[in-house]
């Protein structure tokens, strides 16, 4: 069984490369396939994206293919930023770009619960999916806070901590996070499949 993480974000790589504890010499991502062309995220739904960029690489690179959506969804804008996360500031734009338009939307707001969710989607050779979801549930901060992770993290505060994801420490944010969640998930649904790798 060969296994393409179906990712150009080398910071979702690093995550899911040491939660699964999957060798990067045997195990590849997306970066090893340049002649691919990046896959368009259009579709409506963490679970929609998932697995069309799962499935694309599995079709274009003949191996098993484990792709990963994630969004944060605040309740004071309607689930907002949501599929739209990585690109809330505009195309191209950066972290620190997201992150700012995001405090600029909730000034004021006094409801900040918000939720991370993670969707994995693995697909095999013949085109079957299987899924699953991660999530946590927390707070936008008024303010970034922290210099550790990426995305989102320096304004999102887990429920039931008083550090923000940008304050923890890398191994112990991927035992509580969202991704983490769903990565430990996996291994108990598919260890025996990663087993084989």
């Amino acid at each position: 069984m060969q296994l393409v993480l179906a990712t150009r974000n080398a910071n979702k790589l690093e995550e899911i490369r040491d939660v699964l504890g999957l060798n990067p010499h045997t195990v590849k991502s997306s970066f090893d396939y340049p002649q691919i062309p990046d896959v368009v995220e259009d579709k409506d739904t963490l679970e929609g994206n998932a697995i069309k960029k799962a499935t694309t690489i599995a079709a274009a690179t003949g191996c098993w293919a484990l792709a990963d959506d994630s969004g944060l969804e605040v309740d004071a804008l309607a689930g907002a930023p949501g599929v739209y996360s990585a690109r809330y500031a505009g195309e191209h734009c950066s972290y620190l770009d997201n992150c700012n338009k995001l405090l600029f939307e909730m000034e004021g707001k006094t409801n900040r619960r918000a939720r991370f969710r993670t969707v994995l989607a693995l697909v095999n050779l013949v085109g079957e999916v299987r899924t699953l979801e991660g999530a946590m549930e927390g707070t936008i901060l008024t303010e970034m806070r922290g210099e550790g992770g990426f995305g989102y993290d320096p304004v999102f505060m887990p429920e039931g901590y008083d550090l923000s994801y940008a304050e923890f420490d890398p191994a112990e944010k991927n035992r509580i996070s969202h991704r983490g969640k769903a990565l430990h998930a996996a291994i108990e649904q598919w260890g025996a499949l990663f087993a084989q790798i």
